[in-house]
């Protein structure tokens, strides 16, 4: 069956029955669905009507030479459209890298120009392609897969400097030198027999399909099979019209010239499969290098499309990759349920509806996932079928393409979650058992199966795979402009234990033995060594809940090469919180679970997983909340003591996790208002083996899904907590304190509950006494002068109580207090975050 589009032959895309076809999911980038409604009022009126500011100043204008980053915070509130030029500003902040101030009014100068995520200069004008034509910047785009082609990836250094980092790394070296030395020989063996990682990489340009001007070829590796031919919609599904030919290196070939009229002998849009004869019988299988693949309605398997439309409808992309930004601010967003409405949301609904949203709450990053096919929709995108195919239920790939090119213009930096940790074992549609043994691209037999993830690991020794994944990596960074990666499930790649059942107690001997999977490190290293090498600005992170020493050291020195780590301790030790009384939280614990990070590595600190908004789980604000966020969110009648404390400590937690957890910072999407529904994936009843029926939902969509309405709705409580989460990404991208090399820590105080810190120039005073405020309580400070407050928890705007005055101006007095050199006395009231920054004082002229 065929979907035609514009001329273009596709194979449809199955859309939930229940659904009115009016909201169904399309393949077409400009078709919207038209009832959608984000953005329910004005920002800047409702800000305004609500007569609260967090601090006090006029409007940024052309002449406001002396702005201080707080006025500048409050003008961004009052008016998120308001242009602000970062050189005017007369910051006097210390904080490094304030060259690179990122635009808080959220993208958007005079006459709606995009702006550059690392700089205040709309895209078009930044120095790369300041004065070229549109025509111009498409061109030098189009160009960048020639640049990297060019560029050469360092040799291996010695991989000595961490020592000098970790010293107790020393007792070690003996696993720690032969990791590298083994990572230098496949460097090596790499550049002899494929020409270097360069080359190595573009394994998509060697197998799968590629085209050329006289036809079409097709590569498969499939060792195990012994006879192989490609069927599809181009020659009827007969297997004996294109029989492949094996080399000895169990690479299946076959050439397909032209037709007669030149055109190419697959169609675009075609169905195709490749069969073969193998050990555990006669399968078909979609190519292992397919670039889309979908599921036909009323069909389980899934069919491999031939996808290359002709050059006049290629997407072209038509803005630049922002800069890389120092602070690293994440929104984790799933396009499919990114929806209001119950479906399955598409590529240009989100670039429409959910891009201009994250930039205006202040994020300047999105990381997606399940980008990589997947068949199974509730894996949530882990459990891969198809690495090279983006995500079918959501569009095309030229859609996606479409989403990444609008999010580079708005000046988001665009992250993929990237699954290299383990391969779905679906054998109908994925890699599993593909050339009908166990061992192809896996390990056989149990250490190539995940017990709990009911998946396939693959074998990160054998040549064939290396160069897949590497290719892999590369293919969407290359291809679709992706901007960097989280890598999935980092833990279970390198231990073969998988890091279940275990528990890391940071002793180095969990790290540097038998149980670390050698061969996954070297890959990972490679890895990051292939990416940082080709793509300069790109980011990786890893997910790793070990705390691997040296993780997110470079490659050169001796580490796995990881730009950040997920602080994945966070937020289990919130929870572990949540569950106690408020009276047993205990500072110091808190404190130290939010800057336990080792030395020059880097950490994502994150207050909650996506994996707690699942059904069965718990988000903060359902632990906090409970069902009393279904009856007295609504500002027309009174809130309750356990809405006031959830409200009030959900601020609190995400403000002090983004404070102290490291120098990023990520929320999966609708946690920043509490999101009141969990997420339920569409299921039908589950029977086990042993006979038991795991209920299902009816394959309802009415649980999967992102209730953004509620966080816009001004007459509702969630709006207050957005507002804050807004107030707090602004913050950051003002002060750009995630990054500032001064932080300090002067109280811990259990008996008031009260932890104040310091990062850059600001000063943090969290209250988390449920019944003590202090007035007059005194805070150490490092610098002298005179203090104001840039953001309140406490503040109506936020649902807070509006016991801070916001005018008031807080003077230093010296003396040690807190191992601090100077201190002044504020008002700290009872479950409250206040923040406070420097201001200085501007010298009228005096008239000679």
């Amino acid at each position: 069956m065929v979907y035609s589009l514009s001329g273009v032959r596709f194979p449809t895309v199955p859309s939930p029955s229940s659904l009115n076809k009016s909201v169904r999911a399309s393949f077409n980038a400009d078709r919207k669905i038209d009832h959608l409604s984000f953005f329910l009022r004005n920002r800047s009126s409702s800000l305004a009507a609500s007569g609260k500011i967090l601090v006090p100043g006029s409007d940024v204008d052309d002449s406001s030479s002396s702005k201080e980053p707080s006025e500048v915070l409050q003008t961004v509130l009052e008016d998120p459209q308001a242009s602000i030029d970062a050189s005017k500003m007369g910051n006097e902040s210390e904080i490094e890298g304030e060259e690179n101030y990122i635009d808080p009014t959220g993208g958007y100068g005079e006459g709606g120009e995009a702006q550059d995520s690392a700089s205040s200069l709309p895209v078009h004008e930044d120095e790369k392609v300041k004065g070229l034509t549109d025509l111009e910047v498409e061109e030098m785009i189009s160009r960048e897969s020639e640049q990297v082609r060019k560029r050469t990836i360092p040799p291996p250094g010695n991989g000595q400097r961490i020592y000098e980092i970790d010293p107790l790394l020393r007792n070690f070296s003996g696993h720690l030198d032969y990791r590298y030395g083994q990572y230098r020989k496949l460097r090596d063996a790499i550049d002899k027999y494929e020409g270097g990682l360069e080359a190595f990489s573009r394994g998509y340009e060697k197998f799968g399909f590629t085209r050329s001007a006289t036809g079409i070829t097709y590569r498969e590796w499939a060792p195990g099979a012994k006879w192989a031919t490609l069927i599809g919609d181009f020659n009827n599904w007969n297997p004996n019209a294109d029989v492949m030919t094996q080399n000895e290196f169990g690479v299946w070939e076959i050439f397909l010239p032209n037709n007669a009229d030149g055109s190419p002998p697959i169609p675009h849009g075609s169905r195709v499969k490749v069969r073969m004869d193998t050990p555990s019988g006669l399968k078909d299988s979609i190519p292992a290098w397919i670039k889309f693949a979908v599921q036909a309605p009323g069909e389980i398997p899934y069919d491999g499309i031939y996808y290359d439309p002709p050059e006049v409808e290629k997407y072209v992309f038509k803005h630049p990759r922002p800069k890389r930004p120092k602070s690293l601010r994440i929104y984790e967003a799933h396009v499919g349920m990114s929806s209001t409405e119950p479906i399955i949301n598409t590529y240009a609904n989100f670039r429409d509806d959910v891009l201009p949203r994250i930039k205006r709450l202040g994020y300047n990053a999105v990381q997606i996932m399940a980008i990589q096919e997947h068949s199974y929709y509730a894996s949530f995108g882990y459990h891969v079928t198809n690495f090279f195919a983006p995500s079918s239920r959501c569009g095309t790939p030229d859609d996606l393409k479409s989403l990444i090119d609008k999010a580079h213009e708005l000046g988001l930096i665009v992250l993929m979650d990237i699954v290299h940790s383990h391969a779905s074992n679906n054998t109908l549609d994925g890699l599993n058992m593909f050339d009908g043994t166990d061992s192809c691209y896996f390990h056989s037999g149990s250490r190539g199966y995940h017990w709990m993830w009911d998946s396939r690991l693959f074998n990160y020794g054998h040549w064939e795979v290396i160069r897949y994944l590497l290719s892999n990596a590369r293919w969407w960074l290359d291809q679709y402009k992706f901007d960097g990666f989280r890598f999935d499930g980092v833990t279970s790649m390198m231990y073969t234990h998988h890091g279940l059942q275990v528990g890391f107690t940071g002793n180095y001997n969990e790290y540097f033995g038998y149980a670390t999977d050698v061969d996954a490190v070297v890959y990972l290293m490679l890895a990051n060594d292939l990416i940082h090498g080709l793509f300069p600005e790109a980011i990786t992170i890893g997910e790793d809940v070990s705390g691997m020493p040296t993780f997110c050291i470079p490659v050169q020195d001796g580490g796995v090469g990881f730009d950040y780590r997920l602080h994945m301790a966070i937020a289990d030790k919130w929870i572990e919180l949540l569950k106690k009384r408020d009276e047993d939280w205990r500072m110091g614990d808190v404190v130290h679970m939010l800057t336990n990070r080792r030395w020059l590595e880097k950490c994502v600190a994150y207050a909650e997983s996506h994996d707690q908004a699942l059904v069965g789980d718990k988000t903060i604000a359902f632990w906090l909340m409970d069902k009393d966020m279904y009856d007295f969110m609504a500002l027309d009648r009174p809130s309750t003591p356990l809405i006031d404390r959830g409200i009030a400590l959900h601020k609190m937690i995400r403000l002090i996790t983004m404070g102290l957890g490291g120098e990023g910072y990520l929320n999966f999407m609708g946690n920043e208002f509490g999101h009141p529904e969990w997420i339920d994936f569409p299921r039908f009843d589950n029977r086990l083996p042993d006979g038991k029926v795991v209920p299902g939902n009816n394959n309802s969509f009415d649980k999967c899904r992102r209730r953004f309405d509620l966080g816009d709705a001004d007459y509702l409580r969630y709006r207050g907590m957005q507002e804050f989460d807004q107030g707090m990404q602004h913050l950051e991208e003002i002060y750009g304190f995630m990054t500032s090399e001064h932080q300090y820590i002067s109280r811990k105080n259990e008996g008031d509950r009260v932890i104040v810190f310091e990062r850059g120039d600001l000063v943090f005073v969290f209250n988390f006494h449920w019944n003590n405020s202090y007035s007059d309580y005194q805070i150490g400070c490092l610098k002298p002068g005179k203090y104001k407050v840039v953001l309140d928890s406490d503040d109506p705007l936020f649902e807070g109580f509006g016991r801070i005055d916001h005018n008031a101006e807080f003077f230093t007095s010296e003396g040690w207090y807190d191992n601090r050199p100077r201190s002044f006395l504020v008002y700290a009231p009872a479950r409250t975050a206040v923040v406070y920054a420097p201001i200085k004082d501007e010298l009228e002229p005096i008239d000679g």
